[in-house]
C-alpha cells in the first residue's frame, strides 16, 4: 500500500484548498458568464496543474503510483465531463440566468467534493478490511455500464419533475430568480427562489455520480490519497469547461457509450483482481485464483485514453453528431429569440 510523507499529503491539500477557495471567492464577488478565452485559460491552468502534480507523483513515488494517478484522473475527468450533460439539462430546464450559472456549478462542485470524500473514506476502509468488496464493486460497475449504455435519460427526467413538483407543493417559492439568492421577499413574505431547487437537483446528481465514480477509480488504485486527489483535479476547472465546451457537449453523442465501456472494463479488472486475491471460502476453497490476470496500470491508462479519443472523433465526424450540432444551434437561436439576444 502506498505511503507518502505526511507533509507532502498535507501540503497538497492545503495548496489545492487555497486554489479552490480563491476560485470560489472570485465567483461570489464577480458573477458573470466567462468568455471563451477566459474559460479556456482556466481549463488550461487546471489541466496543467494536474499534469504538474502527475510529474511530482512520478518523481516522488515512481512510475507505478504516478501512472495510477494519471489513469484515475483521466477516468474521473471523463466521468465528470459526463456530469456536464446533466448540468446543461438542469440549467436549461430551470432557465438559470447565464450570469449565475458559475455560482450554481461551483456549489455543485463543492457538494461533489464532500460526497466523494465520504465515499472515498468508506471505500478505503472497506478495501483495507474486506478484500472481497472488489467482487461487489466490479459487479456494480458492470451493472452501471449496462444501464448507462441503454439509458435514454427520459425516465430520469420524469423522476426529477415529480421531485420538483413535491418541493414546490411543500415550500413557499417565488416564480422568478433574485440574483443568486436562495431566499427572497415577495409581497412582504420570505420565500425560497427556484435556485434552491437547482442546488438540490445538482446535489442529488452529484450523489449519483459519486456512487458510480468512486468504485471505478478504486479499480485503478487502492490509495485513498490518489483517489481523492484524482477526483479533486477532475472537478477543478469543471465549471470553466462547462462554458468552454458549450454546444460541443451535445455533439459528443458516443461519449456515454465510451464511458459505459470504460466502466465495464474497470468492472472486469476489479473482478479479476478479486479472484487473484480471493479469500472467500466458497470460491476455489478460499485460495487465490492464480490464473486470474492482474491488468497493469499502463494497460488500463492506454485503454481508457484510446476509448475516449475514439468516441470523441466518432462523435464529431458521425451524421448523428452533426445532427446534434444542428439541433443545438436551432435551440440556441430559439433561446436568443425568446430572450431578445443577438442572432447567431
Amino acid at each position: 500500500m502506498l505511503e507518502l510523507p505526511l507533509a507532502f499529503e498535507i501540503g497538497t491539500f492545503v495548496v489545492l484548498g487555497i486554489i479552490l477557495l480563491l476560485d470560489l471567492l472570485l465567483v461570489v464577488k464577480r458573477p458573470h458568464e466567462p468568455s471563451m478565452k477566459e474559460a479556456g485559460l482556466w481549463v488550461a491552468f487546471y489541466v496543467g496543474l494536474a499534469l504538474v502534480f502527475a510529474a511530482v507523483m512520478f518523481a516522488v513515488t515512481g512510475p507505478e503510483y504516478g501512472g495510477q494517478f494519471v489513469a484515475g484522473w483521466v477516468t474521473e475527468y471523463s466521468l465528470s465531463i459526463d456530469n456536464l450533460f446533466v448540468f446543461i439539462i438542469i440549467m436549461a430546464r430551470f432557465s438559470v440566468p447565464r450570469k449565475y450559472q458559475q455560482e450554481v456549478l461551483m456549489v455543485g462542485i463543492i457538494i461533489a467534493l464532500i460526497l466523494r470524500g465520504i465515499f472515498i473514506l468508506l471505500g478505503a476502509a472497506l478495501i483495507s478490511n474486506f478484500s472481497w468488496i472488489f467482487y461487489i464493486f466490479g459487479a456494480f460497475l458492470l451493472w452501471t455500464a449496462y444501464h448507462q449504455a441503454k439509458d435514454s435519460g427520459e425516465e430520469e427526467e420524469d423522476k426529477e419533475n415529480k421531485l420538483i413538483t413535491k418541493l414546490r407543493g411543500v415550500l413557499p417559492m417565488s416564480e422568478h430568480y433574485d440574483g443568486g439568492k436562495i431566499r427572497t421577499v415577495v409581497d412582504g413574505k420570505k420565500v425560497f427562489t427556484p435556485m434552491l431547487i437547482v442546488f438540490i437537483t445538482i446535489g442529488l446528481t452529484d450523489l449519483l455520480f459519486a456512487v458510480d465514480s468512486i468504485p471505478a477509480i478504486f479499480g485503478l488504485t487502492e490509495s485513498a490519497f490518489i483517489v481523492f486527489t484524482a477526483n479533486l483535479f477532475a472537478l477543478m476547472g469543471l465549471r470553466q469547461l462547462y462554458f468552454l465546451l458549450g454546444g460541443l457537449m451535445t455533439r459528443l453523442v458516443f461519449l456515454k457509450h465510451a464511458l459505459s465501456i470504460i466502466l465495464a472494463f474497470i468492472g472486469v479488472k476489479l473482478i479479476l483482481h478479486a479472484m487473484h486475491e480471493n479469500e472467500l471460502p466458497f470460491i476455489n476453497g478460499g485460495q487465490h485464483i492464480e490464473w486470474a490476470p492482474v491488468i497493469p496500470t499502463f494497460v488500463s491508462l492506454a485503454f481508457i485514453v484510446a476509448t475516449i479519443v475514439i468516441a470523441v472523433i466518432a462523435s464529431l465526424l458521425s451524421p448523428a453528431g452533426k445532427r446534434a450540432k444542428l439541433d443545438a444551434e436551432l435551440a440556441a437561436d430559439a433561446e436568443r429569440a425568446r430572450t431578445g439576444g443577438p442572432e447567431s
